[in-house]
């Protein structure tokens, strides 16, 4: 497809600059009551297509711009860094929602796109224009005491943040675990296109479950059990905990491995712990299990051993089809104390109105939020700015907001651009615009997610998180092409990155939605150097006070990923395309589902 003449943006051949292993970054997944089937990887669908020309861009030395292409990616950069120092600065306080720090994101965001020119996209309770869409959220900051467990000739007591992470989704003062039996439930899967049933014959009233993170494809690396390698939904720890309280369990714990959760014990801890941000539940989420924990491997071993197992061999067991639950003959017992706070959070809207076709909408995505200041944090620095995770996203937004401000007219459809709120505890602002979106999910063409974008300079390769979904690939690839780079898959797809960012909330409505990275194959360094700095990322500064903004950052990666999405919403904006999601993918009956709405 092609753009008009006068809305045809510069190609830029220049690769992102990336920290892969970064990928998505909320600590809790949008709630899904059962997961659909299981998603492509790569190797299973459509692959990059053109292998030459991915061959010759692999050995390019350095990428070619003309004058006007540099001249924007040095503005879109420049533009970045203004706005990262600023989001991700002590006074901003770590942008947790319902706090100081939001309230000074939330009308920075307003201010600036406002600068720009853009329109409010959303109305206030009274129908006026508001750059505002309220977010109904509760925040609980939530006191433990140790988990103690108890058994024949066993009595330890888990400590919290060392040993343990308990919290419940319950929005009461308090809630408890006394004496309750622990079953040791495998994956604490139940998918019958699976065969797979972990709860089978169980009886779950008053237990405790303890599970194991990720999913038994991970476990075997065989690719005709669940993705393989590639994690699905069933495999992320969110999934467990919903599936515990639909087995009627009175509590959950997932044992944590650092390769299966994609992450170390410290990311479970400093999230787990400080204030809770859940959206607001008329049953004041009753239906969930009273506590919710995660334990260390040692803990568990130790744990297992008391009931004389072998937590390597139960391991091993819980691979297999078949697998049957076993009593650990121990019980759990926890008290929390929880101060509930009812509030608004928000999210921030901006539209540019279509010039022909208004109630069309393609849409851009990234998180304002982060984890905010949190006391317990180990050192003397208790901020979590989020620098990467996500004030660079979120400055994107302004900085494409800028280019498209340049436009001489607007295109045919509107651009919405969403920097939504609590994306760090469960995908909460998006999946609340999910279900009251300024413009309906069946006329939203399609939607960009930006979410820790590259500071690491130009790359070659741009790397989709859950490859092979959405003819969204294929347009991706040919721009991607005339930009002088490549796709590729994700380096972790057992990570699950593409449930951990916000636009899972609107594909699991039927949105055709990307989230591409920035890739691993740096032109300047080569590809190992630019894995090893996504790994030291992801060890020391993921969800840490230690992901602070640094000027001497090159952002030319990111400012090209910008105008990559840029050309990619702009030829959607002037085309009548409705891109759709690959057959057998399960998201696409969704969107067949609101086909009438788009004739």
């Amino acid at each position: 497809m092609q753009l008009p003449q006068h809305w045809r943006r510069l190609a830029l051949p220049l690769a992102l600059a990336g920290l892969a292993a970064i990928g998505g970054c909320a600590k809790k997944e949008a709630e899904t009551e059962t997961p659909q089937a299981n998603m492509p990887t790569a190797s299973e669908t459509q692959q990059p297509a053109n292998a030459a020309a991915n061959a010759e861009t692999a050995t390019a030395s350095q990428p070619s711009l003309s004058p006007e292409e540099k001249a924007e990616v040095a503005e879109l950069a420049k533009d970045l860094h203004k706005h990262i120092a600023v989001l991700a600065s002590d006074k901003f306080e770590g942008r947790a929602p319902a706090t100081k720090g939001e309230e000074l994101t939330v009308n920075y965001l307003a201010d600036e796109f406002k600068k720009l020119g853009l329109e409010p996209g959303t109305k206030d309770a009274e129908g006026n224009p508001s750059w505002f869409q309220q977010v109904p959220v509760v925040e609980m900051n939530i006191e433990s005491t140790p988990l103690v467990i108890k058994g024949k000739d066993f009595d330890k007591s888990l400590q919290p943040l060392t040993e343990m992470v308990t919290f419940t989704q319950r929005q009461v003062p308090s809630s408890k675990l006394q004496d309750s039996p622990l079953v040791f439930v495998g994956y604490g899967i139940v998918a019958p296109e699976n065969d797979w049933n972990d709860y089978a014959g169980l009886d779950m009233k008053g237990k405790t479950a303890v599970i194991l993170v990720n999913d038994p494809g991970y476990a075997t690396q065989d690719k005709s059990l669940f993705n393989g390698n590639a994690m699905t939904y069933y495999g992320r720890w969110s999934y467990k905990f919903e599936e515990a309280a639909r087995q009627g369990a009175e509590g959950a714990i997932i044992i944590h491995e650092t390769g299966a959760a994609g992450y170390p014990w410290e990311v479970v801890s400093g999230s787990w712990s400080g204030a809770q941000i859940s959206l607001a539940a008329d049953n004041k989420n009753a239906d969930r299990v009273a506590v919710e924990a995660w334990m260390t491997g040692d803990a568990a071993k130790e744990l297992f051993s008391a009931a004389g197992l072998d937590l390597a061999q139960e391991m091993d067991a819980a691979k297999q089809r078949g697998f049957k639950p076993k009593a650990l003959d121990l019980s759990a017992s926890v008290d929390l104390k929880s101060k509930v706070r009812t509030s608004n959070s928000r999210n921030v809207v901006a539209k540019l109105p279509g010039s022909k076709y208004p109630d069309e909408a393609v849409i851009y995505t990234a998180h304002w939020d982060h984890l905010g200041v949190n006391n317990h944090a180990e050192g003397g620095d208790h901020i979590f700015n989020g620098a990467v995770d996500n004030a660079t996203g979120t400055a994107g937004l302004l900085a494409m907001a800028q280019q498209i401000s340049k436009l001489p007219q607007a295109p045919e459809r509107s651009l919405v651009f969403v920097a939504v709120t609590a994306e760090e505890s469960g995908l909460l602002g998006s999946k609340y615009y999910a279900e009251n979106p300024v413009v309906p999910l069946e006329k939203t063409v399609a939607g960009i997610n930006f979410d820790a974008m590259g500071v690491l300079g130009p790359m070659r390769d741009v790397i989709v998180v859950g490859y092979g979904n959405s003819e969204l690939e294929k347009l991706l690839e040919t721009a991607a092409a005339k930009q002088g780079r490549y796709l590729a898959p994700e380096d972790h797809p057992e990570r699950g990155y593409f449930y951990r960012s916000d636009h899972f909330s609107l594909a699991k409505k039927g949105v055709p939605m990307l989230y591409f990275d920035s890739g691993t194959d740096s032109f300047e360094h080569g590809r190992d150097w630019a894995q090893k700095k996504g790994e030291e990322y992801t060890s020391h500064a993921y969800h840490k006070p230690g992901d602070e903004y640094d000027p001497q950052w090159n952002l030319e990666g990111a400012a090209l990923d910008l105008a990559l999405g840029l050309d990619l919403g702009l030829e959607l904006a002037n085309s009548r395309d409705w891109p759709n999601w690959y057959q057998g993918n399960e998201f696409r009956a969704a969107r067949d589902a609101s086909a009438e709405n788009r004739k």
